[in-house]
């Protein structure tokens, strides 16, 4: 064999042998990292404890909003305070106060108001009655003003946008008329809806300020997100939070301390009108005991549904006034480095101007130091 021929032999032997990958990692050292298989797109999940170790929070970037109620020892709202009066301690430690406005019922703070409407099979015995108060709260709280906006959401087995944001309260209202309630309960799915899930206005949280109303007597059956979920979102979207009650006269549930719970930890109250609708002020109220839990007024009679009414009446007015005649305070916390490393802080309002004792305080209770959260 000529060396011509070997060569081309020695040529076709090594293209026939299969090609091994160059190895360039050093020894000792681990393979390369293979991809991770793609993660099918979910839904926004619900506020979850951090993994990383906790930041310090040093102030000066975030502005946090008190809406504050103060009412005397008859419950009547004590409109003549100034802004010196206040004072605002942030987990202990005293803050300055860098905006201050007080509502009043010709002024008020620009809002966004969100409806939150409780269409279980649990509100059927009162529905016409509730649903007037929630027309008449729409009504009350939107002038057909763009700076005073709201939005309704509805839910039973689940829950629902059913009117975006908007100032035009016949919109809310129309769809009030024609809702009819009957299902489950999914009351934190409608409030983590509210916090995610709406047209934005343009300066909220801070002008216009958030608001959320829920007519319903709390219970949950039917959500995806639990109750400390809720409150969390609603505080880091600096929400105030208010209800009225559905509970019926004579009737309990466990699940009214939780919608009492997401009022009182955001700043809001909720409004019992069945709690007492008769009061002292019915003859036989204490004589007369009926098996129907309503005393010496029967159900269906005139008197039985006059003093309904009445009560959802006196419910719904006190809850707008609240919400039109309170002060707005902000600050920009000024942190003591020994807290620094909380997200979640304390807050405590009260006005040293007058004696101990003497008035009644509702503010939110804390917030999140992490700033506000975008909805989406």
């Amino acid at each position: 064999m000529t060396r011509s021929s070997v060569a081309i032999f020695l040529c076709g032997l090594l293209l026939s042998i299969p090609a091994v990958p160059q190895q360039t990692q050093s020894k000792g050292s681990q393979p390369p990292a293979q991809p991770a298989p793609p993660v099918p797109q979910t839904a926004a999940p619900p506020p979850q404890a951090s993994q990383q170790p906790p930041r310090l929070f040093k102030g000066g970037t975030q502005e946090v909003i008190l809406p504050v109620t103060v009412t005397d020892l008859k419950g009547r709202y004590v409109a003549n305070l100034a802004e010196k009066d206040f004072r605002i301690e942030d987990e202990g430690r005293p803050q300055k106060i860098t905006y201050f406005y007080h509502d009043t019922p010709g002024t008020r703070q620009h809002t966004v108001i969100g409806f939150l409407v409780d269409l279980s099979s649990s509100s059927l015995s009162h529905w016409e009655k509730f649903q007037d108060a929630t027309k008449q709260m729409i009504d009350g709280l939107m002038p057909y003003d763009p700076n005073y906006t709201g939005y309704l959401i509805s839910y039973s087995t689940t829950a629902e946008l059913k009117v975006n944001t908007t100032y035009d309260p016949d919109k809310l209202t129309d769809a009030v008329d024609r809702m009819k309630p009957g299902g489950g309960s999914a009351l934190y799915n409608a409030i983590y809806k509210a916090c995610t899930d709406r047209k934005l206005v343009p300066g909220e949280p801070y002008q216009p300020r958030r608001v959320i109303i829920i007519v319903g007597d709390g219970h949950d059956t039917a959500s995806d997100y639990t109750l400390d979920q809720v409150i969390e979102l609603a505080q880091r979207n600096l929400v105030t939070v208010y209800g009225v009650s559905t509970l019926a006269f004579g009737s309990s549930s466990d699940d009214a301390a939780n919608l009492e719970r997401i009022a009182v930890e955001t700043g809001g109250h909720v409004e019992h009108p069945l709690d007492d609708p008769y009061g002292n002020t019915v003859s036989g109220y204490l004589s007369n005991p009926s098996d129907e839990g309503n005393y010496a007024l029967h159900v269906g009679t005139g008197g039985y549904t006059a003093a309904i009414a009445s009560a959802v009446n006196k419910s719904v007015q006190a809850l707008q006034g609240e919400i039109t005649t309170q002060y707005i305070l902000r600050y920009v916390p000024d942190i003591d480095p020994a807290t620094a490393y909380k997200d979640k802080r304390r807050i405590k309002v009260d006005i040293p101007s007058l004696p101990a004792g003497s008035v009644k305080v509702q503010a939110r209770q804390y917030y999140y130091a992490n700033g506000v959260t975008q909805l989406q």
